[in-house]
């Protein structure tokens, strides 16, 4: 694995209407024959977790599309990856009357690019304007989730779900139990086998070979499924960090406004490199792998750490989900639940990491291709 290089703008791809394509070679041909699967990515961790099932999907005859919001650093990994895509909308901050707008305004963006495709299904993570838009041209949608708690309107309701099994019995979106699909695992079991770790990202970020490293995820305050009592629970633990001698953080926000609020309201935890922004976006995985432990306010970071074995504490305070209750039965998460559990409950102590992280065979990625193809073979005619 290579030291990933810097992002810098790519304008050699063509542009259709008010698109802008970015391309890099992906290493998969594309194919003719099959049918042609949209891809819509709208977060950050949706692009490790599409990359090999986008893989699969062309092994299978299929002809894969992209398109990618132009938010949280989305756009800057999913060059990074080498994913083609088209860049279409934006985000629209945590207003209410701003996200439905938002909404609506990026579902009618994406309109031009799915008359042009004429994809025959709607893949995503959980993306409202591919739904809405696909729900209104009657093209069948598959949404890939996690998290049963997340809100969603008729609207934007997937045809199809496919969801991890401890979630199968849950309350999900569809109702008709016929149209849930599940797998074994956890979606970070679906990349993290594929991971190698690049001792380069030390050097990078410039850690300190005798310090304690503690990866550090805000919470989303910009979610609807926001508790402020995550964002105590961070200020808390970022406080803790600052007075322990020997601890070094990195701290992963979520967009430029979250980053500019923290460093002007507690400007003491950056002085002397205590506390690490990294300028550009890193490999996630590698970053979990070389850090000790992890505290984060979000669900993915989370499981993919304990995906990797590293010790994890999540301070996320929203309703609790099916997959973080799993973990933490299995010993793999700790659920930080109080201030207390925030002064006692996290250990900052170093690990071994000399042994590779487990890397054998997880079912989870040819489980959910095979759904999909199978909701193909059900559901597209076309």
């Amino acid at each position: 694995m290579t030291t990933p290089l810097p992002i810098t703008s790519n304008n050699s791809g063509q542009t259709r209407s008010n698109f802008t394509s970015h391309s890099l070679p992906s290493g998969c041909g594309a194919v003719s024959s099959g049918k042609k699967i949209w891809i819509d990515l709208e977060n950050t961790p949706h692009i490790p977790f599409f990359k090999p099932i986008i893989r699969e999907l062309e092994k299978h005859g299929h002809t894969v599309v992209l398109t990618a919001r132009d938010a949280f650093q989305v756009c800057e990994l999913a060059t990074r990856f080498g994913l083609k895509y088209t860049k279409v909308g934006r985000h629209y901050g945590k207003n209410r009357l701003l996200k439905v707008w938002g909404l609506a305004w990026r579902s009618l963006q994406l309109l031009s690019f799915v008359l042009w495709e004429r994809p025959v299904l709607g893949l995503s993570h959980g993306s409202r304007a591919q739904i809405l838009l696909c729900n209104l041209l009657r093209i069948p949608t598959v949404m890939i989730m996690d998290y049963e708690h997340a809100r969603t309107p008729p609207l934007v309701r997937p045809r199809w779900e496919i969801v991890p099994e401890v979630l199968f019995k849950e309350n999900l979106h569809c109702k008709t139990k016929e149209r849930i699909r599940k797998y074994t695992g956890i979606k970070e079991d679906v990349y993290a086998p594929e991971f190698k770790p690049d001792p380069a990202l030390r050097q990078q970020l410039q850690l300190s070979d005798n310090n304690v490293i503690v990866t550090v995820r805000p919470p989303a305050t910009e979610a609807h499924y926001h508790n402020p009592e995550s964002e105590t629970f961070f200020v808390q633990f970022m406080d803790r960090i600052f007075r322990t001698p020997g601890v070094q953080a990195v701290l992963l926000p979520r967009n430029k406004a979250q980053e500019t609020q923290i460093k002007a309201s507690w400007p003491q935890w950056f002085v002397g490199s205590k506390v690490i922004v990294p300028k550009e976006a890193v490999d996630g995985l590698n970053l979990l792998w070389y850090s000790d432990l992890v505290v984060s306010g979000g669900g993915t970071m989370n499981r993919e750490a304990a995906a990797l074995g590293v010790p994890v504490y999540s301070i996320f305070r929203g309703k609790s989900g099916a997959v973080d209750r799993d973990l933490q039965s299995q010993g793999k998460m700790i659920l930080i639940e109080s201030i207390e559990d925030v002064q006692r409950k996290i250990k900052l102590t170093s690990r071994e990491k000399n042994e590779l992280p487990a890397s054998g065979p997880r079912t989870a990625l040819r489980e959910i291709v095979e759904q999909i193809e199978d909701i193909i073979r059900l559901d597209c005619r076309n």
